[in-house]
């Protein structure tokens, strides 16, 4: 038989509903014969014989589908023989019915079949471009922990226009979130291009200000070159941050991105900038001079970067998503837990409908166990 195909779950495995499907035929062929062996009444069941290749033709490929069709039709055949003796012109009707139907549900299933693995291959190029672009974080880098939430808006997509990297340097721990303006393809080439300079020049750059320096010269210099004029206008807010491994601090720097929020026990504070800064590869059109903010970052404290998919997400009624509000109720619970809760709560408060990529990065200082 053909490989059988379908929907699969998340895992790869085949889903319950494509179990069910996939043995469909074979039962309505085998419940067709018994219910008009086993009628008194002169009913025949055998009009539904018809739909059984086009049945098979959802879950199964080309051979299979035909294979059930030559089934349906054995099986006309055969109540022909135990009715009235012979293949009479009624059943030799209903087989030709079934014959033409196989042909079209076979050739239906072969372009979904096509369909299916052209898919599969965008899918397995997609998953390949978000691990060489958005690579997974380690769970810990030195002495700062990290969990991310990340989902693009796309259904069939894995990667979208937020970004994140998490490297350690001689400086410390230095991290990036950000998002580019925009959507689509035209998107995801700015956030590569933004991901490339940091990962190069996250190890030298002496400060928060010169790597911000840095990221906007490398954006412009992408605009430059860039394919289309479209790609060429984007710019990307970002939040810049650097843990020190030696001393109980952290440095931000925020390019027009939504404040970073503070999780102690006492509660949840929002970092705002001192001078708003603008976004990336837009420095040259409003004069700004890059200013990092120092905060108090010691063991147990732990910071959330995200995007506006999170702060910007509506309910039925078109009111923002209440971020720090949620998170004050959640600031017992671990990273990992914290982020089951949010994605678990965002999901339910926007009624399941992604209108913007969504990433929320935790960065965490590690607590020392004790003697």
């Amino acid at each position: 038989m053909t490989e059988p195909t379908g929907a699969l779950d998340p895992d790869g495995r085949p889903s319950r509903v494509t179990k069910v499907v996939r043995v469909a035929p074979f039962l309505l062929i085998a419940l067709s014969a018994l219910a008009d062996a086993e009628s008194t009444s002169g009913q025949q069941y055998d009009r539904y014989l018809v739909a059984a290749p086009a049945l098979a033709a959802s879950v199964w490929g080309a051979g299979t589908t035909l294979f059930v069709g030559l089934l349906a039709m054995v099986a006309e055949a055969a109540r022909g023989l135990i009715h009235d003796g012979r293949v009479g012109r009624p059943a030799v009707s209903v087989m030709a019915v079934i014959f033409t139907v196989s042909l079209a549900a076979a050739y239906a299933a072969r372009v979904r079949v096509r369909r299916e693995r052209d898919l599969a291959e965008v899918r397995s190029v997609a998953r390949t471009a978000q691990q060489v672009v958005l690579r997974p974080l380690p769970d810990r880098l030195g002495s700062v922990e990290l969990a991310l939430y990340y989902k693009a808006a796309a259904a069939q997509s894995q990667i979208g226009g937020d970004l994140y990297e998490a490297v350690r340097t001689p400086h410390g721990v230095r991290l990036i979130l950000g998002d580019v303006q925009g959507k689509g393809l035209p998107a995801v080439e700015t956030a590569a291009a933004l991901l490339g300079s940091f990962r190069e020049a996250a190890y030298d750059a002496e400060t928060l200000a010169e790597l911000a320096a840095r990221l906007e010269t490398s954006l412009q210099r992408y605009a430059e070159r860039a394919s289309t004029r479209d790609s060429a206008e984007r710019f990307a807010t970002a939040i810049l941050m650097e843990i020190p491994e030696d001393r109980p601090e952290a440095f931000l720097l925020n390019c027009g991105h939504p404040p970073p929020l503070m999780l102690n026990p006492d509660g949840v504070r929002a970092v705002h900038p001192d001078v708003p800064l603008p976004p990336l590869n837009l420095s040259s059109l409003v004069a700004s001079e890059y200013r990092t903010e120092t905060v108090p970052f010691g063991p147990g404290d732990r910071v959330l970067l995200y995007t506006d998919g999170v702060s910007e997400a509506r309910d039925q009624n078109g009111e923002f998503y209440p971020l720090a509000e949620r998170l004050a109720g959640w600031t017992g619970e671990s990273s990992a837990g914290l982020l089951d809760d949010l994605r678990n709560d965002l999901t339910k408060y926007s009624g399941g409908a992604a209108a913007d990529d969504v990433a929320v990065l935790i960065a965490a200082r590690h607590v020392p166990e004790g003697p």
